[in-house]
């Protein structure tokens, strides 16, 4: 696992030891940034279940200006600050040790927007999912023109009801989807 492009393009990532991620490989990372283009750039993203930090680390390679790293792990958050600091980087990012859901609330309640938001919940918890999803749709996390992916098993089929979010790409690579919402026009 490396960073693909930017100030920190080749530096190796290293994933917590001991627990179950499923590190997203180069190849996923690579087709995530290709769909997201160069709007990364001066772009601010959340990285919910941030298990090493590739995602994030990424965004800020590439010119994000603000990233934010949730993970309930510790051993998470102490191999995030340690690629984060292999990588060099200083700045332009929080590193928050919480649930994710209650981290949404938080997040709402301080009026954090976010231009991209992405999740990678663990596979080895399908029931976490869709109560996801929907917490997402009723939260106010996303710009107007923001956009949620969210990395899914292949074989899993996200069914929340939603009212504010739709789905609007969606992208299989071997075991893993990356599903896109972005928010409903006719919410904004």
């Amino acid at each position: 696992m490396r960073v693909i492009s930017g100030t920190a393009r080749g530096r190796r990532l290293k994933a917590p030891r001991g627990i179950n991620t499923r590190p997203i490989t180069d190849m996923i990372k690579e087709a995530l940034f290709n769909v997201i283009g160069y709007n990364i750039a001066a772009a601010s993203l959340l990285d919910l279940f941030a298990g090493s930090g590739s995602v994030g680390i990424e965004a800020l390679s590439r010119g994000a200006y603000m990233v934010v790293f949730i993970d309930n792990n510790v051993k998470s958050i102490q191999t995030i600050r340690e690629n984060l600091s292999n990588c060099g980087f200083k700045e332009n990012f929080k590193i928050y040790r919480n649930d994710v859901f209650r981290a949404i609330e938080i997040l709402n309640h301080r009026q954090f927007k976010f231009d991209y938001i992405y999740a990678d919940p663990p596979f080895t918890v399908q029931s976490i999912f869709n109560p996801f999803l929907s917490a997402m749709d009723k939260s106010s996390l996303l710009t107007n023109e923001g956009n949620l992916i969210i990395r899914s098993p292949r074989k899993m089929s996200l069914t929340a009801n939603l009212s504010r979010l739709e789905e609007y790409r969606l992208d299989n690579y071997g075991e893993s989807t990356l599903h896109y919402y972005r928010l409903n026009k006719e919410v904004i």
